[in-house]
């Protein structure tokens, strides 16, 4: 590939909110934002001759960061960090030995050494840092058993069609948005749900909002996205009204509102392990806050139309699809970016599969598995999502396979499987962290379970589980215990179809790993 320099602009710029008189920050110090800790990666070359993809503020250009005075230095924020990390997994190995001593296995006398259980720690910070990496990867697909895992059932009710689901660090918690501006905070395991309260317009104003354009007069609570922190403690959503607003989870009180956008919020992601937020937007732009600080940080160019999805991982790089038929992989750190171009009219959905490999969904009823290395896609799953006529419904079934066609010149009749209408539309693909098992809804009556074979290089079908509805967004636990559907009667971004007898709410399904 051949590579080109892009002009590089001479800082990061932004505008800095005020903290002081916030309530949220009057029982514990402000903190700087997180240190990104990983090495850094290797460089990424394009061969897309584009122009500057990195801008300032809102409207071009930002205003200078304000001199503030920090309580921690970036070896005290490591350091803490550290800390934390060494604490929780003596807590887990404390656990475990407890466990052991429960069932018998061992006995009170067999106290390990303080040294054994440090090496314990050692062999599991070693092991997350490895699937963080993508050197090691969970081999999930060929144990899940189809059989004992179940349907699935309503955990939480949405009285308007859901947009957005997402899940806390430890599968605990779940959040989830809806068309009608409702946030839900909810239990996993009891179902167990607080709505978000949204705040007065005067609230909203003090806290970075701006005055509603056009003939607008009020604040549109439309949510599109919305995306949960790795410590738990923010929730970002956007949506209609062009603004990012930040809560607090702990509170379930709206702290900020970001402006910046001048369309749509229509997809959001924080960067794993750091407070470093994501916004892609209507406008073409993908623009960086940080949530701790509640700064702008800078803006990403290079869509030619609306972004629709946004995904990242703990690597300061950034996957975006949009309509105008690209996926665009953005290295932040190095000002780079490629240029992935899809045959379909629109990728409505994607996700990291690793740092290096992806899946997206598109509008023609396709998945496509992509890599770094090539500007087309690997392997293609013709009409993953396809609508089956009563005639193709009777058609007995090659060995015991879907009769879809899970490879590219596969077989599939077109007048028995139509991908032209809404319904089969792939509009939500996710991939269980750091493992082989990824799954994907669209319109068609329900959500399809994949093994991928990186090694390969294909896709390969496991089986579906049925649901009514669009399926308009999918989050599987970390655990890869359950997987949890976003279902509406309409799709995500718009009216182009509409399933009536469709219940708008969360959906959860286990899975049983043998």
């Amino acid at each position: 590939m051949g590579s080109k320099n892009i002009r590089k602009k001479s800082g990061r710029k932004g505008k800095s909110f005020s903290s002081n008189n916030d309530p949220f920050f009057g029982d514990e110090s402000r903190k700087r934002r997180k240190v990104d800790d990983q090495v850094d990666d290797g460089e990424i070359e394009s061969d897309e001759e584009e122009d500057d993809f990195f801008g300032g503020g809102a409207d071009g250009e930002g205003e200078a960061h304000g001199a503030e005075m920090e309580e921690e230095t970036e070896a005290e924020a490591r350091k803490r960090i550290a800390e934390d990390y060494l604490r929780m997994y003596r807590d887990i190995a404390r656990k475990d030995k407890e466990d052991r001593k429960a069932d018998g296995e061992e006995s009170d006398n067999d106290d390990e050494k303080e040294g054994e259980k440090d090496s314990l720690v050692a062999q599991k910070l070693i092991q997350e840092q490895q699937e963080e990496s993508g050197r090691v990867r969970r081999a999930l697909a060929s144990r899940v058993k189809q059989g004992t895992s179940g349907e699935f059932r309503l955990l939480v009710k949405h009285r308007q069609p859901v947009t957005a689901v997402a899940l806390s660090e430890d599968d605990t918690k779940g959040f989830s948005a809806s068309k009608d501006g409702t946030i839900m905070h909810w239990d996993v395991n009891s179902g167990k749900s607080e709505k978000y309260q949204w705040p007065s317009d005067e609230v909203l104003r003090s806290h970075g909002m701006k005055e509603p354009q056009g003939r607008a007069r009020n604040h549109s609570k439309h949510v599109l996205a919305l995306a949960a922190s790795s410590d738990g403690r923010y929730l970002a959503t956007g949506g209609l009204d062009r603004h990012v607003h930040l809560w607090d989870t702990r509170t379930r009180e709206h702290v900020q509102a970001f402006q910046g956008h001048n369309g749509p919020v229509s997809c959001l992601t924080f960067r794993q392990g750091t407070s470093e937020l994501f916004s892609g937007s209507f406008d073409r732009m993908v623009k960086i806050w940080n949530a701790e600080d509640r700064t702008y940080m800078n803006t990403l160019f290079g869509h030619q139309s609306e972004v629709l999805t946004i995904d990242c991982l703990r690597k300061e790089r950034v996957l975006t699809a949009g309509r105008d038929r690209s996926m665009q992989l953005f290295k932040v750190h190095e000002e780079s970016r490629l240029v992935f171009r899809a045959s379909a009219s629109s990728l409505e959905s994607c996700c990291f599969v690793n740092n290096d490999e992806f899946l997206s969904g598109t509008d023609d009823g396709s998945i496509e598995f992509w890599s770094v290395m090539r500007k087309k896609p690997v392997y293609i799953v013709r009409n993953a999502h396809a609508l089956v006529t009563k005639e193709a419904e009777s058609e007995p079934k090659d060995n015991g396979r879907i009769p879809n066609g899970d490879l590219e010149n596969g077989y599939h009749k077109p007048l028995n499987h139509h991908s032209s209408s809404a319904l089969s539309w792939v509009g939500a693909v996710t991939v269980c962290r750091n493992s082989d098992l990824a799954a994907s809804g669209a319109g068609n009556g329900s959500v399809r379970f994949w093994a991928v074979e990186s090694e390969r290089k294909d896709v390969k079908p496991l089986y579906d589980v049925p649901v009514v509805g669009f399926v308009n967004s999918l989050a599987f636990s970390k655990s890869a215990e359950f997987l949890i559907a976003g279902v509406g009667q309409e799709p995500r971004l718009g009216k182009w179809g509409r399933i009536r007898e469709a219940r708008n709410g969360i959906f959860i399904h286990p899975l049983k790993i043998s």
